[in-house]
């Protein structure tokens, strides 16, 4: 019998306010046989949700598809207004290789996907990382530069045609990007400062096109609701950038404008790597491995 398959998608829908549309939105994924919705993360001020579901390809590519379409019709970008970059009701779609998968096989599904979502929903689809048709595409933040407001004039530019649909952005549901990459930490650190200007310094310092960490990508948002402001940041390679260094370094940065790190937060789910090195830093332990985690240790 050949081992199954299990594919992870972290897809990023336009909508962090309304639970009734989030509700409808990842319904596919709670109905969909072999594909399991592992986490719902919304946030007010971003007004994003980040949903993470895990399954065989098949499922989740079925799954995606349908709540896709559900978001196309709940969600209206004309309307819509965040803390978050955005270009889409779907904005991100993005493939995971979880267990017996290769990064290969996520290319091709997230063309499949990518494919049918302009056929049956008229949305325009770019493909970026691994899936990327070309090599300005890889970056997710240059395919979504000029958002869903400057979307419509950008697909004119023959440079920017999309990967799948016509060079027209769908009216109220903008463009989505799908792609394939491996695990990443999405992660946020707290300032107690409503000046946007200090967390983007500290983003800039930080981030690779700044002179950074060469796998972080990092920009400032402001939290108006909680009167703070956020160093917000994709580590794309958790193995070579550790949490503990970033988070280090940006409290060393908020010092030389008088700012406090209030704390931190991790979005959707987080490699245990990723978590143990922190931990053995952090405790200063020696020799601690994933074999000293009783979980690593149960039989499945």
């Amino acid at each position: 019998m050949s081992a199954k398959k299990i594919v992870e998608c972290v897809v990023n829908y336009s909508e962090g306010r309304d639970e009734d549309k989030i509700s409808r939105i990842t319904g596919p994924f709670r109905e969909t046989p072999d594909c399991h919705l592992v986490n719902v993360e919304a946030d007010k001020d971003y007004n994003r949700v980040v949903v993470t579901v895990m399954g065989e390809p098949e499922a989740v590519k079925k799954a995606v598809i349908a709540s896709v379409g559900i978001a196309r019709d709940e969600i209206d970008m004309t309307r819509h207004e965040g803390q978050h970059p955005r270009m889409g009701a779907t904005d991100v779609i993005p493939f995971i290789p979880i267990r017996n998968m290769t990064m290969e096989e996520c290319v091709l599904l997230a063309q499949e996907v990518g494919r049918h979502i302009a056929d049956a929903y008229d949305i325009p689809v770019f493909l970026y990382e691994k899936a990327a048709s070309k090599a300005e595409r890889e970056n997710l933040a240059t395919v979504r530069k000029g958002q869903f407001e400057g979307m419509a004039q950008k697909l004119q530019d023959p440079q920017w045609q999309p990967d799948f649909g016509r060079p027209e952005i769908h009216p109220t549901a903008g463009v989505t990007a799908v792609g394939a990459r491996m695990p990443l930490v999405a992660y946020n650190i707290d300032l107690d400062t409503t000046d946007i200007t200090i967390a983007n310094n500290i983003a800039k310092v930080i981030r690779h096109s700044g002179g950074g960490f060469r796998y972080i990508k990092a920009g400032g948002v402001e939290i108006a609701q909680r009167g703070i402001t956020q160093v917000t940041m994709n580590i794309t390679d958790y193995t070579k950038v550790s949490i503990y260094r970033v988070f280090e370094t940006v409290k060393m940065e908020a010092r030389r404008y008088g700012v406090t790190v209030l704390g931190s937060e991790i979005i959707g789910l987080v490699p245990m790597e990723a978590l143990m090195d922190t931990a053995a830093y952090y405790l200063g332990l020696y020799g601690f491995n994933a074999s000293k985690v009783i979980e690593n240790n149960l039989a499945e």
